[in-house]
């Protein structure tokens, strides 16, 4: 509950798609330079020759019809999602593989006798507890118990309220704690609307067939772990916490609304938030976690959390014990035994994702060490794993993309001159941040056991929220991470504008010192792109040089954004991933905007670089001209196989658009690509060019 995100409504301005058979020809360009052999363009690449898996395409479709397809359709036809994930492409492949790096770390601490209380102990002993599934099918419900008594115990709803102050149970908001969005040097709390067991509001309040076989399996869930916990009455029970938990549903702000950093930034005193919500306890919780002293809270959907204070109020002590009790067992059941772990997988994995079995445990125990002490594990990865040229490669990329971007500010058409000096302002701050943290997480007063697997989690749980409180009486940490150096993944944080990414994104296919710079420009320099271009998209943009809430736009430039960004939400409503379910283009706005703009900027940054390097002209590899295998390269890297339950729920509350749509619907709006591969408006994909958005 606590700390739970804010930071991500926050951060989500943070951040990660022929008339003949054949290859496609090149229209409306000019003469290519004499071919090179793949060897002596790239050296040797760890992907194909070059940098792509030529294997993958499907020749028989035209770029300008399905560039995805023709990207990747071979891939598609020959490839099954792992019986065990929910989807597949490039991003689970390389966290797989990076799976595999922290397994052999994590196994070799627990094989290795450490002295109690040094991180190599507590990381062992916390992968060791998880990995015992004899004593926990031993122990069976039993480390619930306590928790349960605890929660029968309150005999009023002055007690039960006071109760959601406990790190361990849910209640219908959460606190965090993050940097002042009016003031970044300093740190601030946060309440946002919250206490929902499925993902969005929407399963609750969908009527399609789909949506209702969510609920019913949410009842099933419910009442199956009361039964484990040998609690009686589980079906009547699990139908008034269903109908509760719609309650809350029906008042909270949608995720489109939710991402609206003007409508969420409302600072407020304690004494406000106990007038906008008196229902509960504020004053009382606020001293159980540590934040007596705070003087003001930004409080996010406002509305939602008046309204379900007072649903709160109107709900009976019994269901609201239930509810406590229900939200404590299924949080509590991976950390269980197998028949409490089986009953989570069924309904978070396959129902709601559509998994057909249960990752191996050692997977999932990675996937736990990696979100319980990542820095832990974090440091031994970067030492094997890391090598010190991928950061200075890095560092060259990210220098050469901020430059494009200047170039791309400088020359922008519809920018007046007091917007464009801000923005050139803002960019000029931008902080890179590469591989792994300058300082590491200090874990010393972090306990860990090997016997007590469900005790570690909230070890942990207490140990972060620590660390969060402690924070409020200082200066802001630029230093701090929001994910370790294992993550395949890169983000933009627009309360410091800062770019990060983790060491593990930094290798083939996205980064590859050894292949083409078109294919290392239109993969990892398009998702440099993607970050930097957070920065100024429709909610980045409202954050300043300093990463404060300031409108720095003037009225005529914050018209022409915002005509241009309708324009792409347009383009992006209109898709259809599922029948009768289309892409949100104002939830996934951010994400759009930073796709094509990276894009841009990457294709601008890659013919810098020819321009210093080849006098402007790419050699011809493979029969491809550079823009080809750099439009290529941004395909493959994004290429993604989805169950429909997957794409289903992403749809519904996920700030990004479906793969294929990061493909297709970005690449149709850059005049080189149509250049590239001869795409003209008799091809399925194609845009006059005044239907073209351009940005940034």
């Amino acid at each position: 509950m606590k700390g739970s995100p804010l930071r991500i409504v926050i951060l989500a301005a943070l951040h990660l798609g022929l008339t003949a058979c054949g290859e496609p020809t090149v229209t409306q360009s000019p003469p290519a330079p004499a071919a090179e052999s793949a060897a002596e363009a790239a050296g040797g690449a760890a992907v194909g020759a070059w940098g792509v898996d030529l294997t993958a395409r499907d020749l028989t479709a035209h770029p300008g019809d399905d560039f995805d397809r023709y990207a990747n359709g071979q891939w598609f036809d020959e490839y099954e999602i792992p019986a065990d994930l929910a989807r597949f492409g490039l991003f689970v492949e390389l966290g797989l593989e990076a799976e595999e790096d922290v397994r052999g770390i994590v196994e070799d601490l627990s094989a290795a006798p450490a002295a109690p209380g040094w991180l190599e102990q507590k990381v062992g002993d916390y992968y060791a507890s998880w990995m015992n599934t004899d004593l926990l099918d031993e122990l069976g419900a039993t480390p619930l118990d306590r928790f349960l008594v605890y929660i029968q115990s309150l005999a009023s709803k002055d007690e039960l309220k006071a109760a959601f102050a406990n790190l361990h149970l849910i209640a219908p908001f959460s606190i965090g704690i993050i940097p002042d969005p009016a003031d970044t040097t300093r740190y601030i709390a946060f309440v946002e609307q919250g206490g929902l067991g499925m993902p969005d509001r929407e399963y609750y309040l969908d009527q399609s067939e789909r949506f209702v076989e969510y609920r019913d399996g949410y009842r099933t869930l419910i009442t199956t772990l009361f039964d484990l916990a040998g609690l009686e009455d589980a079906q009547s029970r699990a139908q008034a916490i269903v109908e509760l938990e719609t309650r809350i549903a029906e008042v909270h702000w949608t995720p489109e609304e939710s991402r609206d950093i003007q409508r969420i930034y409302n600072p407020m005193a304690p004494e406000a938030l106990a007038e906008l919500a008196p229902e509960i306890p504020w004053l009382a919780i606020f001293a159980e976690l540590g934040l007596a002293d705070v003087e003001t809270f930004v409080v996010a959907q406002t509305t939602a959390i008046d309204a379900a204070a007072e649903i709160v109020e109107a709900t009976s002590l019994d269901v609201l014990r239930d509810y406590l009790t229900f939200h404590y067992i299924r949080s509590s059941a991976p950390y269980l035994s197998s028949d409490f772990d089986t009953a989570n997988f069924e309904f978070y994995s396959r129902t709601l994702q559509g998994s057909e079995e249960q990752r191996e445990r050692w997977k999932r125990g990675v996937q736990q060490v990696n979100a319980g002490m990542g820095e832990a594990v974090g440091q031994i990865y970067v030492e094997r794993y890391f090598p010190a040229e991928a950061e200075a490669g890095m560092n060259a990329l990210v220098a050469n993309l901020v430059a494009a971007m200047e170039e791309r500010l400088r020359e922008n058409d519809w920018m007046d001159e007091p917007t464009r000096e801000q923005a050139l302002a803002k960019l000029a701050t931008f902080e890179p941040r590469i591989g792994y943290p300058s300082k590491w997480t200090d874990y010393s007063g972090l306990a860990i056991g090997a016997d007590s697997l469900l005790q570690n989690q909230h070890a942990i749980r207490e140990f972060n929220w620590r660390q969060q409180v402690d924070r409020l009486s200082g200066p802001v940490d630029r230093e701090l991470w929001d994910m370790s150096p294992q993550t395949v993944n890169a983000y933009y944080n627009p309360l410091l504008n800062q770019i990060t990414f983790p060491a593990a994104i930094l290798q083939p296919p996205f980064f590859d010192p050894e292949a083409d710079p078109a294919v290392n420009y239109g993969a990892i320099g398009a998702v440099i792109g993607h970050e930097i271009g957070h920065g100024f998209d429709d909610q980045g943009r409202r954050f300043d040089e300093q990463g404060r809430i300031r409108d720095w736009w003037t009225q005529t430039a914050d018209e022409r954004f915002s005509q241009r960004a309708q324009q792409l939400g347009a383009q992006y409503d209109a898709y259809e991933p599922l029948p009768g379910m289309r892409i949100n283009g104002q939830l996934t706005m951010g994400e759009n905007i930073g796709d094509l703009g990276g894009l841009q900027m990457a294709y601008a940054a890659y013919h810098r670089y020819l321009d210093e390097n080849f006098a402007g002209e790419a050699p011809v590899i493979d029969g491809m001209t550079g823009d080809q295998r750099f439009f290529l390269a941004w395909a493959q890297v994004w290429r993604s196989k989805a169950r429909a339950d997957y794409t289903r729920a992403r749809l519904v509350s996920d700030p990004h658009s479906p793969a294929r749509y990061r493909i297709n619907g970005v690449v149709r709006n850059l005049d080189a690509w149509y250049e590239a591969f001869g795409v003209t408006q008799e091809h399925a994909l194609y845009l006059p060019p005044q239907e073209r958005i351009r940005i940034w």
